[in-house]
């Protein structure tokens, strides 16, 4: 901002500056060059009218005495030195008299000054005529003025006398002031430059200082103020500024002391619930060992315990998971392992739930290695989770597992042509506790929490954790985790659209709700209607895009 308000300050400077220099120099021009004819004009007169007298005082009856007398008027009417003039006699033809008086001048070489229309014009008027000239000289050219009126010589008739003046005197004085105006223009604008520097200054400086204070406060330096200084407007700015920070300082502690207690409160209930529940479970197993003996409803209420209890133990292991990841106690337990044989694990995990679902798991794998640098308890846990996600919501359609890698990644694809996600869906997929549908029923007993641990998983790789769908085309979600550490992934070997999907998905459809990459997770909305294999003609599509870095 500084920068602008000083470059404008200064271009309207320069041209206000040089409007007021041309016209200031146009004005002295016309005035010096005004005055200097008015001059000439008064003293080509005076002149003029002592020649006259002359002539007509002179007793000169010859043509050897009128010729003598004008070569001795020539001399006095002649002025030398600067701003002096040439004197120019001339016959004139205007009354027809012929003459043997030889026309005279001071200066030969510059006879040609004298125009045929400036001796018409003097010839055909008794007053004087004038017109400017230039004068060559050895330099160039001088500025003058051409004076001509007429004389009644004795005896001979009439004459033209001009007198020529040069302007040289008054052209040194409009080049030394245009000189002066230019310097004086120039020292202007460099004040004035100066002047919008320091006010642009005092304006700015505080606004920088602001905005840096602003950065560190969203760095997490929430003790950052700024200095108020006086009792003028930035004063009051830097006081409301830090009112501001001190109110947002204490919101936030007042919300971190509520997640830690939050947080804190997860984990001993979580603990504390082990105990009990170890208690009740193995009571229950001896319950249900003996359920045989009991009546249909006891027995029907024993198995309900045991389950509910499974489901019960579930949702404690996760809860315990989410908050080791919150408390920044997860660690990442990698080796050297071949993702195709984490992928079959999870399989053979999902294969009893997709068997009762009546859905078909189809699995294709890359002959090249997938081995990279992983937690396979953590990445099965990964694919089992997005597994049963898709069984469960696949509506009795194929599951297809697609498995590859390149020379910095590897990817596994999980793709079903279920129910899909509606655009107002897509998110909060991986949301704590977030269902598409809260009213259906869930029959593998989930807790909510399996995409939200995923993506805490996925996040631990360094890896990213991404989903796309429409509604009626199913879903598709895709993990890339970096073959070794430190690698920054930029592409990942599979795509997270289905082929025969991005068909029909222009790029413009694909960056729609596109949220930038500085947040996570960076959510993107897609749109298509092309239907996928084993799908449904679809009103819109939705995806949510996950990028972990």
């Amino acid at each position: 901002m500084q920068l602008r308000v000083i470059s404008t300050a200064l271009i309207v400077g320069l041209v206000a500056v040089a409007l007021l220099s041309a016209f200031l120099a146009s004005t002295i021009r016309d005035g010096l060059f005004e005055q200097r004819v008015d001059d000439v004009l008064a003293e080509s007169t005076r002149s003029t009218v002592q020649a006259q007298a002359t002539f007509n005082s002179a007793t000169a009856t010859s043509t050897t005495q009128v010729q003598q007398l004008l070569n001795d008027m020539l001399p006095a009417l002649q002025v030398s030195g600067p701003g002096g003039r040439d004197v120019f006699l001339l016959r004139s033809n205007r009354d027809g008299i012929p003459s043997s008086v030889l026309d005279i001048n001071t200066a030969p070489e510059l006879r040609s000054l004298i125009s045929t229309d400036l001796r018409t014009s003097t010839a055909e008027s008794d007053g004087q005529r004038w017109q400017p000239v230039a004068i060559p000289d050895d330099a160039g050219v001088l500025p003058g003025v051409m004076v001509g009126s007429t004389v009644e010589v004795p005896g001979s008739g009439t004459f033209e006398l001009y007198y020529l003046y040069t302007l040289q005197s008054e052209e040194d004085t409009l080049a030394f002031m245009q000189q002066v105006l230019g310097l004086a223009g120039l020292v202007l604008v460099a004040f004035l430059g100066i002047i919008t520097w320091m006010v642009t200054r005092q304006a700015v400086a505080p606004v920088q200082r602001a905005a840096e204070v602003a950065e560190r406060l969203a760095d997490g330096h929430l003790d950052e103020r700024l200095v108020v200084r006086g009792e003028d407007e930035m004063a009051t700015l830097a006081r409301s500024f830090n009112e501001m920070a001190e109110s947002l300082q204490d919101q936030i502690q007042r919300l971190d002391d509520l997640s830690t207690v939050q947080r804190r409160f997860v984990s001993d209930v979580s603990h504390e619930l082990r105990t009990p529940l170890t208690t009740v479970r193995m009571a229950s197993e001896m319950i249900y060992e003996g359920r045989e003996d009991f009546e249909p409803v006891v027995k029907r209420s024993a198995e309900l315990l045991v389950n509910q209890l499974d489901r019960f133990e579930d949702l404690l292991a996760d809860l315990l998971e989410i908050s080791r990841f919150d408390a920044g106690a997860a660690v990442l337990d990698a080796e050297s392992h071949d993702l195709r044989d984490v992928v079959n694990s999870a399989i053979d995990q999902a294969t009893p739930l997709a068997e009762r679902k009546g859905v078909w798991l189809t699995g294709e794998f890359d002959d090249s290695s997938t081995s990279a640098d992983i937690d396979p308890r953590r990445v099965e846990r990964i694919v089992r989770n997005l597994l049963v996600n898709a069984i469960e919501h696949a509506e009795g359609g194929p599951v297809e597992v697609r498995v590859a890698a390149n020379e910095t990644a590897v990817a596994v694809r999980v793709r079903d042509h279920g129910v899909g996600l509606a655009r107002d869906e897509v998110g909060h997929v991986f949301d704590r506790f977030w269902r598409a549908d809260p009213a259906r029923a869930r029959t593998s007993g989930g807790t909510g929490l399996g995409l939200a641990i995923s993506l805490e998983d996925a996040l631990l790789h360094g890896g990213w954790l991404e989903a796309w769908g429409r509604p009626g085309m199913g879903a598709s979600f895709r993990l890339t985790l970096p073959r070794r550490a430190g690698i920054v992934l930029t592409a990942s070997p599979i795509d997270l659209v289905p082929p025969r999907a991005a068909d029909e998905t222009s790029p413009g459809e694909r960056r729609h709700d596109e949220i930038g990459p500085s947040s996570l997770p960076a959510i993107h909305d897609l749109a298509s209607t092309h239907p996928a294999t084993g799908g449904i003609p679809a009103q819109g599509e939705s995806t949510v895009e996950v990028e972990v870095q």
